[in-house]
């Protein structure tokens, strides 16, 4: 299952033309406040008709400008998650959850119920009422009841903006296994480089209204043209996997043929993880650097090369564990004679986990 959008609309002050696609997974819709993002979901939701395009699943078109076909927005088949949970303070969370099946195609079978709860953790609230919950478990609720609605398509407009960091570390990784454990395409509005960090298996930027760069979220982070808010927030995702644990306190990883010590996790040899390596936790070597403490050094080629205005340059290298980038001066630039094919060696002096909380190895 995937979603195209292409779709132009004025609104006098402003303009939106966008055209991307949303695969299976969870695609965030990345940008600063009023980059377009929520109009964006709003069209695909039915709640704004825009002025041209088309919007279609694989197999459903919900609207195309050329043909005169607008679907309405309870025939779309859209799971819509907002800020606030929206749920009803009079009913349980079991009835909470059930009156969103009312609006799917199909009534949802008692085990599909149960593999919601399941996945949502909300087995122990199901006899409780929303003011009883807290506001994560409010939120789990406003979740499940989307998908309980048989959602071709899961619309989730900055889900978490008004939680604290508290309750945004709960919900983080129930959104996590709906991304890994379903097939239903998520559209996640977001300007927070943590969550696109964690979250996203494809990216979406917008500004002022336009696609800046679409793709992978691995390809999209590595690309040093994306500054997600600025060139300190530059820096590469990894995928990797738990490989062991050490006795001296280190998790030994893998990542590509490469291997990497963080300090231990949670998790056991296999498990997959994401890794963030900040631009600026990165340093460059010419030669194969000896006697140092870092303990994940990594031999690179230079493969692009942006200089902005300012004493700082953003270089892109492939390395044995992916694309990375590093953050130096220009003058550091001229010293090192680095160009683009130019070979040498990343020294990382810290790796942030993306996908579960964790420490950060130096």
């Amino acid at each position: 299952m995937s979603l195209s959008v292409s779709l132009r609309h004025d609104f006098g002050g402003f303009s939106l033309d966008v055209d991307f696609r949303a695969p299976s997974g969870l695609t965030v819709l990345f940008g600063r406040s009023g980059s377009g993002k929520t109009s964006v979901i709003k069209a695909v939701a039915g709640l704004l008709h825009p002025d041209a395009g088309r919007i279609a699943t694989a197999d459903r078109v919900l609207f195309d400008s050329t043909t005169g076909r607008a679907l309405p927005v309870h025939r779309r088949r859209i799971g819509y998650i907002f800020q606030e949970p929206r749920l009803f303070p009079h009913l349980t969370v079991r009835r909470n959850l059930t009156y969103g099946r009312r609006f799917g195609p199909r009534r949802r079978d008692r085990a599909e119920v149960d593999r919601v709860v399941e996945i949502l953790g909300l087995g122990a609230l199901l006899d409780r009422r929303p003011g009883a919950l807290s506001g994560g478990e409010q939120s789990r609720v406003a979740i499940g009841r989307a998908l309980l609605s048989a959602p071709e398509i899961l619309l989730a407009d900055e889900p978490l903006a008004a939680l604290d960091e508290a309750r945004k570390a709960e919900i983080l990784p129930y959104f996590e296994r709906l991304r890994d454990e379903t097939d239903i395409p998520i559209l996640y509005v977001s300007h927070s480089v943590e969550e696109v960090a964690r979250l996203a298996t494809t990216v979406v930027a917008l500004e002022q209204g336009r696609v800046t760069r679409s793709g992978p979220a691995v390809e999209v982070f590595a690309d040093p043209a994306f500054s997600p808010t600025g060139p300190r927030d530059a820096g590469a995702l990894v995928e990797a996997r738990i490989l062991t644990h050490h006795a001296d306190g280190l998790t030994e990883v893998q990542a590509g043929p490469a291997r990497l010590h963080l300090p231990r996790m949670p998790g056991a040899p296999g498990d997959p993880l994401r890794l963030r390596i900040a631009a600026q936790d990165v340093m460059l070597a010419r030669d194969a650097p000896q006697g140092l403490s870092a303990l994940n050094i990594l031999p690179g080629t230079v493969t692009a090369i942006r200089e902005d205005a300012g004493p700082g340059v953003l270089i892109s290298l492939t390395t044995p564990a992916g694309p990375i980038l590093s953050a130096i001066t220009r003058r550091s630039l001229s010293a090192l004679r680095l160009a683009e094919g130019t070979p040498c060696h990343a020294i990382i002096k810290s790796v942030a986990i993306a996908q579960r909380e964790g420490p950060r190895a130096g």
